[in-house]
């Protein structure tokens, strides 16, 4: 009998596979990125979006930080095909849910596009 292990937990911190392909679907929420005036562009699972007096508010879950990208010219691309330099972008860890205030831009994106941004290796310092 052969196991299949999908993830290890060593010391609080959960490791995949490297081939691993993540979730791609959760609970019919459309995978989208965003672009905010003052907290970046994100992409994640769009679980509200919800205008108020201080501008559009968008609740993502299983979201991740884009400080940089490279390979795709523009977010639109981005949500389109993804990126096709991925080891020259720097993308956060994940994050289980973010509210991100003032966003002026929300993409969805195709399955192609969501399947290569989530295998961004994450970036820290």
């Amino acid at each position: 009998m052969k196991q299949q292990i999908n993830e290890i937990e060593v010391n609080g911190i959960k490791y995949v596979p490297k081939d691993y392909v993540y979730e791609n679907k959760l609970d019919g929420l459309p995978f989208v990125i965003v672009r905010s005036y003052a907290a970046g562009v994100h992409f994640g699972y769009l679980k509200k979006e919800e205008f108020t007096l201080s501008g559009k508010v968008v609740i993502l879950l299983k979201t991740r930080r884009v400080w940089y990208w490279d390979g795709a010219a523009t977010l639109s691309q981005m949500a389109i095909e993804g990126v096709n330099k991925p080891e020259n972008c720097k993308v956060a860890m994940e994050l289980e849910l973010n509210e991100i205030v003032n966003v002026i831009e929300t993409i969805p994106c195709t399955e192609i596009a969501m399947l290569n941004l989530q295998k961004i290796k994450i970036w820290k310092k």
